[in-house]
């Protein structure tokens, strides 16, 4: 939202008025984020100088300053024809003091170091890397701005909702005079996505209009916003249940949680969420909940569709390692496509960031004897091997405790192999796995919680690993592979061709084998062989159109074979775009290390998202039991009877939306939003209904449209909410989604959030669903 503009000088009149409106404006949005007469605050309202860094030779000054509407940071170009440049702070998605993003070492000295700091962003948009005039002023730039966007972050989606729709009246009061003419009104619909005809505007103005003074002020305006947020399927809901004197007693709250949430509460559990939500003291002392003590409740984030039981490591974290599924990063240094994109070890940041837990690195020679890390034979850029290893030590832990694998894609000449190996052990110290756990040949994976904070490294080993503990199993093992050489196979295989000669075996340098322990790279040559053949600890990666291939065709022997081995799937070198395909079948067959594009903005991507949303966001999910077993009769596609069969019957009926964002940003464009509930999972779940569009209005439209799904194996079934702009003449346009595990979902009256399509939360977006999922009789 851009908030300043060039405008003519302004009369000293003028001035004193836009001082007092801006006084009042901050007043009001520092109240909401409850940080009123905050010194950090201040400090960004007051604004400053910052050197901003692009390049060497690109080091220009340009003032920062946070906006009245306390979200929004501006600053101004020097260029004359170019207007002021703004972001909002919920664009941020970290700020890191120090020389941390790659910008920042390569184009400045050491000595900037106390004065540095990084402005990181949600999706593509780059960095901004800046420097202050001092180390005192650096920081308190940095707590500041960390201050602020966390009261944002903690505000429940309802203060969201009423600091957008005030800052959005603040942007329609054109002449800034705290009051809303006929026309700003108007205006101010458009702005909120809204669009009503001129009879209705004019109705709405003159209901609100009580003085008959021909504009909006004081208590008319608070009386348009009532009207405007009223929701009447909340009013209804409400009024079902507030049978105590036209108010909910705790009893009837209880009434309500038992039979419309099917939660299992209590009375006195009833009354603590009366305490909690009620803003109302005097109902609050009674024990009674209002209808805006109820609305509270609704918004909160144990209320929402996710279990937030599950939000928390909830699952046995004691199962050997290949018995989870495991999120997965392909390409991981890749910021774009795998043809020219640039190779960044913030994409390393980011992807672990979100509990990413395998993570890729193209491995090559590089000059100065550094080994390096791009996409080999393409435009790609590079980053050094090294300066990966320290980003990913840094980052591994900060949003899960469990291991990370590091997935060696090695090209390099054994002098800088060794470089590598000398590199991981140095960096990452007592934190990487580099003999077995325990004093004696393991039999089987150790858990998650065993690996706790540690690397594991996953490449090609000279020989078994019953070599550190019996010399006579000393061989060479010519079955270490790349997935180069993996694919290629394939191909040749796909086209009956003999394998392709290899010019030239690369050579293993000892160091570089030693420290690769339970993720042992070997050729795949069919079910049979592996179980004869191959360790544990030996596992095998599949191009994308053989593992589905295999997990169409032969989806119960897969399946086995992942009981004790792990499967690496990762995406077709002809996806030049960096796009993906579809995991959840890969899932189905047992597949634990299924591996995407984490640069890349798509559904796939959704659904990775979804399932690694439980389970504390921790990137390990614990396979089903049937999964898990090696005598396991479970067939995704043919479905058998078993105890993977649970038929549910999902019903969802989606009631209303609030607050969807303009996707096209012309002033005159309107959403024409519609909801497509999708299931994913096995093929006999798979299914999708649609509601149908309402024209223009993004703010509040409502369908109360009735779905019912029938779900079959729902371990393994994901629910995925899509919202679209309807586009009679070319594709709908993605506004946003949320993608979660069934058995994740709670029943009831229920809000949903909705993610952009970077799975970033839309701030005040929403849907308000019925969900009932029950057994199928």
């Amino acid at each position: 939202m851009q908030c300043i503009q060039r405008q003519r000088k302004r009369s000293r009149s003028e001035t004193l008025v836009h001082e007092a409106h801006s006084k009042r404006a901050i007043r009001h949005n520092a109240s909401l984020l409850g940080m009123e007469g905050d010194p950090d605050l201040k400090f960004l309202l007051t604004g400053g100088d910052l050197l901003k860094v692009r390049s060497r030779s690109w080091k220009k000054t340009r003032f920062y300053k946070l906006q009245e509407d306390c979200k929004t940071m501006w600053h101004e170009s020097q260029k004359k024809l170019r207007s002021a440049k703004n972001f909002t702070l919920e664009d941020i998605a970290a700020v890191r003091a120090g020389r941390q993003t790659e910008g920042l070492r390569k184009y400045t000295d050491e000595a900037v170091e106390g004065r540095a700091f990084s402005i990181l962003f949600k999706g593509r948009r780059k960095n901004l890397d800046l420097i202050a005039s001092s180390e005192e002023e650096a920081k308190l730039w940095v707590s500041s701005l960390e201050k602020v966007i966390g009261n944002m972050n903690n505000l429940n989606r309802q203060q969201k909702s009423e600091h957008w729709i005030y800052n959005c009246m603040l942007k329609a009061d054109k002449n800034r005079d705290n009051k809303m003419s006929h026309k700003e009104l108007k205006s101010f619909l458009h702005h909120i996505n809204i669009e009503v005809d001129d009879d209705y505007a004019k109705m709405l103005f003159e209901k609100c209009d009580q003085s008959k003074c021909g504009y909006l002020d004081g208590k008319e305006i608070e009386h348009f916003y009532e009207i405007l947020t009223q929701r009447e399927e909340i009013d209804v809901i409400y009024a079902a249940y507030a049978k105590t004197n036209g108010l909910m007693s705790a009893q009837n709250l209880l009434d309500f949680l038992l039979s419309e949430q099917r939660e299992t509460v209590t009375l006195n559990e009833a009354i603590s969420i009366i305490e909690k939500c009620e803003l109302d003291e005097s109902a609050k002392e009674k024990k009674l909940m209002t209808k805006d003590g109820f609305l509270m409740y609704l918004h909160k984030p144990e209320s929402m569709v996710f279990n937030p039981a599950h939000n928390k490591v909830y699952q046995d974290m004691s199962q050997p390692l290949n018995h989870y599924f495991i999120s997965s990063s392909h390409n991981t240094y890749l910021m774009q496509d795998q043809l020219k994109g640039p190779s960044s070890t913030e994409a390393y940041i980011r992807a672990l960031m979100k509990s990413c837990r395998c993570v890729e690195l193209d491995c090559w020679d590089g000059s100065d004897s550094e080994p390096v890390i791009y996409h080999g034979y393409t435009l790609t850029s590079k980053i050094l091997f090294k300066d990966a290893i320290k980003a990913i030590k840094e980052y591994a832990f900060k949003t899960s405790e469990y291991p990370v694998i590091l997935s060696l894609e090695n090209h390099c000449s054994v002098e800088q192999q060794k470089l590598m190996a000398y590199h991981m052990i140095s960096i990452l110290g007592s934190a990487l796995v580099t003999k077995p756990l325990g004093d004696k040949m393991p039999t089987c994976f150790p858990s998650p919680e065993e690996l706790k904070g540690r690397f594991l490294i996953k490449g090609k080993r000279l020989n078994k690993l019953e070599a550190i503990f019996s010399p006579e199993a000393q061989g060479e093992g010519d079955e270490s592979v790349t997935e180069e050489e993996e694919s290629a196979d394939e191909e040749a295989e796909d086209k009956n061709e003999d394998k392709p000669k290899k010019s030239k075996k690369l050579k293993l340098a000892k160091e570089l084998s030693d420290i690769v322990i339970y993720c042992k790279s070997v050729h795949f040559h069919g079910f049979e062989d592996a179980q004869k053949s191959l360790s544990f600890y030996e596992m095998s990666s599949f191009k994308e159109g053989k593992a589905v291939k295999l997990a169409e065709e032969s989806a119960n022997d897969y399946i086995r074979h992942n009981v004790d081995k792990l499967s690496r799937i990762y995406p077709a070198g002809l996806r030049t775009d960096s796009s993906n395909y579809n995991p959840v079948p890969l899932w189905n067959g047992g597949c634990q290390i299924v591996a995407l594009n984490f640069q890349t903005p798509c559904s796939e991507m959704d659904l990775n998202q979804g399932r690694f949303l439980q389970n504390g966001m921790s990137g390990y999910i614990l396979k089903p039991a049937y999964l898990r077993n090696a005598e396991s009769e479970f067939d995704p596609i043919t479905l058998t009877r078993g105890e993977w069969l649970q038929h549910k019957v999902l019903h969802i009926m989606v009631i209303s939306a609030q607050q969807l964002p303009k996707m096209n940003k012309k002033k005159s464009s309107i959403v024409d939003p519609l909801v497509r509930v999708e299931i994913f999972g096995v093929p006999a779940d798979v299914s999708e209904k649609e509601t149908e569009h309402i024209e223009n209005n993004g703010f509040n439209p409502t369908w109360n449209e009735n779905f019912q799904f029938d779900v079959y194996v729902p371990d393994l079934a994901l629910v995925r909410f899509v919202v679209e702009d309807h586009d009679s003449t070319s594709d709908n346009e993605f506004i946003g989604q949320y993608t979660l595990p069934f058995k994740s979902l709670q029943n009831g009256y229920r809000h949903v959030p909705l993610l952009n399509k970077n799975g970033d939360i839309l701030p005040a977006a929403g849907l308000f669903i019925h969900i009932m999922a029950l057994d199928a009789e």
